[in-house]
């Protein structure tokens, strides 16, 4: 496909490594474990699982994603198809009620592109990650009339506009957000604040 603005989420990279190595940790190859699932002719996802666990002895994780794979509901590790499914993703989130954020977004994520070539977005169904080493931010259209820019700042001591979201009690990478509800809003304390959390992650 053409030259997209969208890089490769790196989940896509970890199913190709996952299935690389099927063959020396099940002694299949996935083509011979999803022919072995559609055999047995189970199509619930979970009686799927069950039945590789309990006959076949695999873990969970793979037993999981086989299931998955076998019902066409997992990731099936082409960089080519995540691609054109990032691009889906994108416009599936900015339609219908949220159509009018959709060019916010393209100037918010025009900017955030340009602040380091090592940046990288990789859209998921519901919020745009943005990657360094790990993600440092990410753009999520919270309402149909504002997008989320979530931060991983840590527990810095930040402003009142850059509001907690209690991401750092949970253990998770964002801990921060800037709402934005207008090209106003994509401004220098915006910028800044963006620029942390990408400063940051060259230290993690």
């Amino acid at each position: 496909m053409g030259r997209s603005i969208y890089s490769v989420h790196p989940g896509v990279a970890m199913v190709q490594r996952a299935i690389a190595k099927l063959p020396a940790k099940t002694g299949r190859t996935l083509e011979e474990w999803i022919a072995l699932i559609k055999k047995r002719g189970v199509s619930d996802i979970r009686a799927t699982r069950d039945w590789l666990k309990r006959e076949h002895r695999l873990g969970t994780n793979y037993a999981t994603w086989l299931a998955e794979r076998a019902a066409g509901k997992s990731e099936d590790g082409d960089p080519d198809k995540y691609l054109e499914m990032a691009e889906r993703y994108v416009d599936e989130m900015f339609s219908g009620a949220k159509t009018a954020l959709r060019p916010i977004y393209d100037a918010l994520l025009k900017f955030a592109l340009a602040i380091g070539k090592d940046v990288k977005a990789c859209p998921c169904k519901t919020i745009v990650p943005l990657y360094r080493n790990r993600v440092f931010a990410q753009i999520k259209p919270a309402t149909r009339s504002r997008i989320d820019l979530g931060l991983s700042l840590g527990d810095i001591k930040t402003p009142k506009r850059v509001i907690e979201t209690g991401g750092l009690k949970k253990n998770d990478r964002i801990t921060h957000r800037i709402e934005i509800r207008s090209h106003a809003d994509i401004d220098g304390e915006m910028t800044r604040w963006l620029l942390k959390a990408y400063q940051l992650d060259e230290q993690t």
